[in-house]
C-alpha cells in the first residue's frame, strides 16, 4: 500500500466519500470504506496525490468554538439508514457533569403525525459509541416517516439528556408499488334516444377462474344466501320455486294479490338499489414459478406479478395460495381469510322494481 493509500486509510468514512465524488467513483454513498479505498486506488493515476492536496481540497476544519450538536438522518435503503452527528464540547461536558453515561439514538415512527409526536410504542434505541460520530440503523418498517433523536442515557437508569433532533425522513418502500390504477368505464342506466354507450372490452379468456376461485373458497363455508340471492340458489338446487316470488315469501304473504285490492284507485312507484363488493388478492412471485390458489392456476405476468377480482359476497372465504419454484424444489405459501356481512339489504335491480303502496 502506497504511503498516499495508507494515509487516506485513516481518512473517515465522510472524507473518503468526498475523494470518491472528486474521481467520479458511481455509487460511493452506497459503498464502505473498504470499497471505496479500492474504488480509489483504481482510478488513481500512477502518481496518486498527495496527502497534502487532497487535505487542500477539504474543507476546512471546523474551529473548536463554532461546533454545534445537530444529528442527520438519511434513509440508504428500505432496510437500513445512515446516520452522522456532531456534539458540541460544551453540550458534552455540561451532560457529562449531570451524569450521562451512554450516549444513545432514538429513532422515531411519525408517520401520518404532526411535528413533535411519534407513535407510541414504536421508539427504538440503539445504543452508540461515545466516541462515535456515524452509525448505521436497521429501519424497523419500510415506507414509512422516521426522526431520529440524539442524547445521553444517566447512569441512573432514569433519565435521558436530549441533545438534538434530526429532520423526519421518509424510508423507501421494500416493493415497487403494486398499486394498478383502474380505467373505470363510464356508463348510464338509462340512455337517451342516439346516444350509444361507450363499448366494453370482451372478457379475456380465463374470465371464469374468478368464479371457479371464489367457489373453492367459500366452498367449506357454503350456506344459504340472503334475499334474491337465496331464491336462486334454490332454484339452482332443484327446489320448485313456483310459489315464491323475489322476496322468498308466498304468493298470500303481501296482499297484493288480486284478493287484496281494493276499489280505492292506489298510487304506486317503484323503486330500486344495487350495490356490491369485489376483492381483489394480487402479489408477486419468481416469473418461472407455478402459483396456485386452492385448486386453481393463476397466471403470472412476465415480472412475476399476479392480480386477480373474486367475488366478496357474504360469508367466510379462504384463499391458500402457493407458489412453486420451477424446480419444485421450493415452495412458499400464505392463507388469506375474508369474512363479510350485510346486516341489511334492502335492494333490488331496476328489472324487478315493483310498485310500492305510499
Amino acid at each position: 500500500m502506497t504511503q498516499a493509500l495508507a494515509a487516506m486509510a485513516r481518512m473517515t468514512l465522510r472524507q473518503l466519500r468526498q475523494v470518491a465524488s472528486g474521481l467520479g467513483v458511481s455509487l460511493y454513498s452506497r459503498k464502505s470504506k473498504d470499497e471505496l479505498l479500492a474504488a480509489i486506488n483504481d482510478r488513481q493515476d500512477e502518481d496518486p496525490p498527495s496527502l497534502e492536496a487532497i487535505e487542500d481540497e477539504l474543507p476546512p476544519a471546523p474551529r473548536p468554538g463554532s461546533v454545534t450538536t445537530n444529528v442527520v438522518f438519511l434513509p440508504r435503503d428500505p432496510q437500513w439508514a445512515y446516520v452522522f452527528w456532531e456534539i458540541s464540547p460544551a453540550d458534552r461536558n455540561q451532560a457529562q457533569a449531570g451524569g450521562a453515561s451512554q450516549l444513545c439514538l432514538r429513532v422515531a415512527d411519525v408517520t401520518g403525525l404532526p411535528m413533535g409526536s411519534a407513535h407510541p410504542h414504536a421508539l427504538q434505541e440503539v445504543v452508540v459509541d461515545s466516541h462515535a460520530t456515524e452509525w448505521y440503523l436497521p429501519v424497523p418498517l419500510s415506507d414509512r416517516d422516521y426522526r431520529v433523536e440524539l442524547g445521553y442515557r444517566l447512569g441512573n437508569g432514569g433519565g435521558w439528556i436530549s441533545l438534538a433532533f434530526s429532520s423526519v425522513a421518509r424510508v423507501p418502500a421494500l416493493h415497487p408499488s403494486e398499486q394498478i390504477l383502474d380505467q373505470f368505464v363510464p356508463f348510464s342506466l338509462e340512455t337517451s334516444p342516439g346516444v350509444s354507450m361507450p363499448a366494453i372490452a370482451a372478457p379475456s379468456p380465463d374470465s371464469g377462474l374468478h368464479e371457479r376461485l371464489y367457489q373453492t373458497a367459500t366452498s367449506r363455508w357454503r350456506r344459504l344466501g340472503r334475499g334474491s340471492e337465496a331464491f336462486h340458489e334454490l332454484e339452482e338446487a332443484g327446489i320448485d320455486t313456483s310459489e315464491l316470488h323475489a322476496s322468498g315469501a308466498g304468493i298470500w304473504a303481501s296482499g297484493r294479490n288480486d284478493s287484496g285490492r281494493g276499489g280505492v284507485g292506489s298510487r304506486q312507484r317503484s323503486f330500486w338499489l344495487v350495490a356490491d363488493a369485489e376483492l381483489i388478492v394480487y402479489g408477486a412471485t419468481d416469473p418461472s414459478a407455478r402459483l396456485c390458489i386452492g385448486d386453481q392456476e393463476v397466471p403470472l405476468t412476465a415480472d412475476g406479478t399476479f392480480r386477480v377480482q373474486v367475488p366478496f359476497r357474504d360469508g367466510q372465504q379462504l384463499y391458500p395460495i402457493e407458489a412453486v419454484a420451477a424446480d419444485g424444489e421450493q415452495k412458499r405459501n400464505i392463507t388469506l381469510e375474508f369474512n363479510r356481512t350485510t346486516p341489511e339489504d334492502n335492494s333490488n335491480p331496476a328489472d324487478k322494481a315493483i310498485g310500492e303502496w305510499f
